[in-house]
């Protein structure tokens, strides 16, 4: 008993001496100072922002202790607390607002551990006097610390994007979205060899997309939708081995579709619509099995539908060829698509019958075939009419129809006529018994005023032979 008791009293001890050197490291830690030069620095960086109003006067004990700025993130080195992240704009409803004369401060370069900056709605003005620029200088100093560099949603922000960029050698992430930058994209970006995202959307870039991405092979999503860029894909392109995501949407892109498009065998979005692109479906894309969403419409790319072998794309989620200048039957070969729900087909120049396979694909809930020159008669049953509703397009088919006779109203295809029905009556003849009578009654009657009555007077009138 003597023996329990001393070990309890011991595990106790262990626990008291535990706790009061947690508590010690807890006060060490709320109480870690913040060096002069370096809350000098933030403080003067936000001003620049926000205004010279902003003094900090409500933190305690510094910007890093128990009241922190919202968006401003720290940590210890060597028993002193340093900024490592800055996020400048309206994030947080208690995040700091911007200013409308707002300006980058040298004193940004000096928060020497920051390893993330993110400007978001800062410069919105896009009057003259109320517009900024990146400044060019001074980005070296932060090659060490800077990880995450964002620029998102400032139309007042103009000019190019610095080259001294390509000196962030540890930079993992550069995002700039939706700004008012212009100009080419700089070369100097194929230094950033640890970059995983670049994101250079909704701007204003020219020019040709340089061919830079032989030492980016740890890139995981390239975006530059949203520009003006031209000339043709570079073909280190293929190069992106780790690649998820490329879109260079919206832009006026030209030339064929590049075969170094197969290496990309990880890649499970590929956006190039609204492009200049030509030179038909290369083959290399039924090699590309790991899409997911493939998107080229309103390119003039052209050839014919059935180049590609379609069941190797069996991941498939998303596929829109729309307006493309496709020819050719419509390969059965996009009934095995599975995964398929979205199907965008329209505005091409295909041709032949809708396969009825189509309404097999278990998560379809889209398929659009409008403006095409599709014949003969649709096939599909009520069920998959009901299921697809208005996400079934066959408008604009001078030569598809519908079965009349089986169709209910509320699914009748928009756009869609009716076939012509065949309707066989035996007419009593004293020669020659009876004789098939046949007529065909065109599918305008059975939508006119009183149709069905005008239609069953026809019949009567020529069964009494009036």
């Amino acid at each position: 008993m003597r023996n329990f008791k001393a070990f309890c009293q011991a595990i106790i001890a262990l626990f008291i001496i535990f706790l009061s050197a947690w508590c010690y490291g807890q006060v060490e830690l709320d109480m870690a100072p913040m060096e002069k030069a370096e809350r000098d620095a933030l403080y003067s960086t936000i001003q620049g922002f926000v205004g010279n109003w902003w003094n900090g006067s409500d933190l305690y004990p510094d910007p890093c202790g128990w009241t922190p700025i919202q968006g401003v993130s720290c940590d210890l080195f060597n028993g002193f607390w340093y900024v490592t992240v800055l996020n400048i704009g309206p994030i947080h409803d208690n995040s700091l607002s911007c200013a409308k004369n707002l300006e980058f401060r040298p004193q940004l370069f000096e928060l020497k551990h920051l390893k993330a900056l993110s400007l978001f709605k800062c410069f919105e003005s896009q009057h003259k006097h109320h517009q900024a620029t990146i400044p060019n200088a001074h980005w070296e100093k932060l090659a060490g610390s800077l990880e995450s560099l964002e620029y998102r949603s400032n139309r007042g922000l103009i000019g190019k994007i610095p080259s001294s960029f390509g000196a962030l050698k540890n930079l993992q992430s550069l995002v700039v979205l939706e700004n008012g930058l212009t100009g080419e994209i700089p070369p100097d970006i194929g230094n950033l060899n640890k970059l995983k995202r670049l994101v250079l959307a909704g701007n204003y870039f020219s020019g040709h997309i340089p061919d830079i991405f032989s030492a980016l092979s740890d890139l995981l999503i390239l975006d530059l939708s949203r520009n003006s860029l031209s000339g043709t894909l570079p073909s280190t392109l293929g190069s992106l081995t780790s690649l998820l995501k490329l879109d260079v949407s919206h832009n006026h892109l030209e030339g064929n579709l590049l075969k170094e498009l197969a290496d990309l065998k990880n890649l499970t979005l590929m956006d190039l619509r609204n492009n200049r692109f030509s030179g038909g479906l290369t083959l290399s894309i039924q090699d590309m099995y790991s899409l997911e969403e493939m998107v080229l419409s309103n390119n003039g790319i052209g050839g014919d539908i059935r180049t590609l072998k379609w069941e190797n794309l069996h991941n498939l989620v998303i596929l829109d060829l729309s307006n493309m200048g496709l020819k050719g039957e419509i390969p059965e070969s996009m009934s095995e698509l599975k995964r398929l729900r979205f199907l965008g087909l329209s505005d091409n120049n295909l041709t032949g019958n809708l396969s009825p396979k189509l309404s097999t694909l278990p998560c379809l809930n889209a398929l659009y075939v409008s403006g095409n020159n599709l014949v003969g008669e649709l096939k599909f049953s009520m069920e998959f009419y009901g299921k697809m509703g208005t996400r079934f397009g066959a408008w604009n088919n001078p030569s598809l129809c519908y079965h009349l006779g089986v169709m209910s109203t509320s699914h009748v295809p928009y756009g869609v006529k009716p076939c012509q029905q065949e309707i066989k009556l035996l007419e009593s003849n004293t020669n020659d018994g009876y004789v098939k009578r046949t007529f065909h009654s065109l599918a305008s009657l059975s939508h006119a005023p009183n149709g069905f009555w005008w239609i069953f007077l026809v019949l009567l009138n020529s069964y009494l032979g009036l």
